[in-house]
């Protein structure tokens, strides 16, 4: 099953490298990795999705644990969460194909952020079966190029119940 491992770590040098050898010392995969710094610079958070029953990801999240620079580890498999990937495609275009192509761009709520007279660069925004579908459709063009950034993640924290106003929660809706 896949999982997808949110970590917050101090943003020091080898952290990532500390981190990426656990995985590859105990020979665990990572289907793609994240990381970027957070409000604080002092702190980044890690987005890893991986594959394992519960007991290997139960065994990653123990070991991540033990890093001395990671200070949160969470599974949001299980938790509400929102998950995003975004991906550049360059793919062949000629003044015949470019109208097919702009449709199934307009379809997916993608984007055109690049042209030439022989190629068009296409920016997707969404989740990673999202992005598989619009490289399927665009397939047939002739893709040059992809570069995809992997999962970022972040747990919803709105339930989607109503606060109980009577009590004196004064929460603000996210």
């Amino acid at each position: 099953m896949r999982h997808t491992i949110s970590l917050l770590v101090e943003n020091k040098f080898g952290v990532y490298s500390r981190i990426a050898g656990l995985f590859s010392g105990k020979g665990f995969n990572m289907d793609s990795i994240c990381v970027g710094e957070t409000d604080n610079p002092d702190y980044s958070r890690m987005t890893i999705v991986t594959t394992g029953d519960d007991m290997v990801i139960e065994q990653i999240i123990k070991q991540l644990r033990k890093i001395i620079d990671v200070i949160k580890v969470t599974d949001l498999t299980h938790e509400d969460h929102v998950n995003r990937e975004m991906a550049l495609i360059k793919l062949n275009c000629t003044s015949t194909t470019r109208n097919s192509i702009v449709q199934i761009v307009d379809i997916f709520r993608a984007k055109i952020v690049d042209i030439s007279p022989k190629t068009l660069t296409v920016e997707v925004t969404g989740s990673d079966k999202k992005v598989q579908a619009i490289v399927n459709m665009l397939q047939p063009f002739g893709i040059r190029e992809i570069a995809r950034t992997g999962t970022v993640a972040l747990k919803r924290e709105y339930s989607g119940k109503s606060p109980d106003w009577s009590s004196g929660e004064k929460r603000a809706f996210v």
